[in-house]
């Protein structure tokens, strides 16, 4: 799996959970802001793995569960394009719409950051003692909104440049003039956006059910002060 590479950091995201959920449990040997520190460290790390992830080349494309897919309204008529001879043009589409999304992605981290940064003791509380997706439920309450008005345009301007929308055009155009063709009708731009965020928000869900099963080692002095007995 992708994510084998990435135990150290899942393994001690996991470490981290286990032994604030612990102290959450009354040990009474760690503060509240202790606590919540080494859990704001965790999902920095956490995050920052999930983005970098997603924002290198290929980081989409080459993934099937995030790859951002052909529209319905293009998959409708996808057999009459490449019998046209027009299939190089529909694989280019398909490619530069991912290509779009892993330009993107990198914006996320500062956003992401910043919902840490604003994450009170009892939003770690939930975090900690909540479902297998909590962290990740955490981030698309407090960013979703955030982030499609930062990767919209980001979006945009990225398939202008890697030839999404030149390429969509031209499709677009092809199957008007197929037997039976119509119009491509929907946001491109949104498409795109939605499903670069989705993809994030899934991998950032699977970065976090690792880290909440893996055992690891404390990497840091805080975590090792915050988790320190709990061996």
């Amino acid at each position: 799996m992708i994510f084998c590479v990435h135990l150290g950091y899942a393994a001690g995201l996991s470490d981290i959970v286990k032994g604030a959920r612990d102290a959450l449990g009354g040990s009474g040997a760690l503060s509240n802001d202790e606590i919540t520190a080494g859990l704001r460290e965790a999902l920095e790390v956490g995050t920052e793995k999930a983005v970098a992830l997603v924002s290198k080349v290929d980081g989409y494309y080459r993934n099937p569960d995030i790859k951002i897919p052909l529209p319905e309204s293009v998959l409708k008529v996808e057999k009459l394009l490449r019998a046209a001879g027009y299939g190089q043009k529909v694989d280019a589409f398909e490619l530069s719409m991912n290509r779009a999304a892993e330009r993107a992605a990198p914006e996320a981290k500062s956003i992401f950051s910043n919902a840490i940064t604003r994450m009170s003791f009892e939003d770690a509380r939930k975090i900690l003692n909540g479902r297998d997706n909590e962290a990740t439920l955490y981030f698309k309450d407090k960013t979703s909104g955030q982030l499609q008005e930062l990767f919209k345009p980001i979006v945009k301007e990225a398939m202008g440049e890697v030839g999404v929308t030149r390429t969509f055009q031209d499709l677009n155009a092809r199957a008007e003039s197929l037997p039976f063709g119509k119009s491509f009708s929907f946001d491109l731009d949104q498409y795109v956006t939605d499903g670069a965020l989705k993809g994030l928000f899934k991998m950032l869900a699977e970065q976090e059910r690792q880290i909440r099963t893996e055992p690891a080692a404390r990497v840091t002095d805080l975590l090792q002060k915050v988790f320190a007995g709990q061996n």
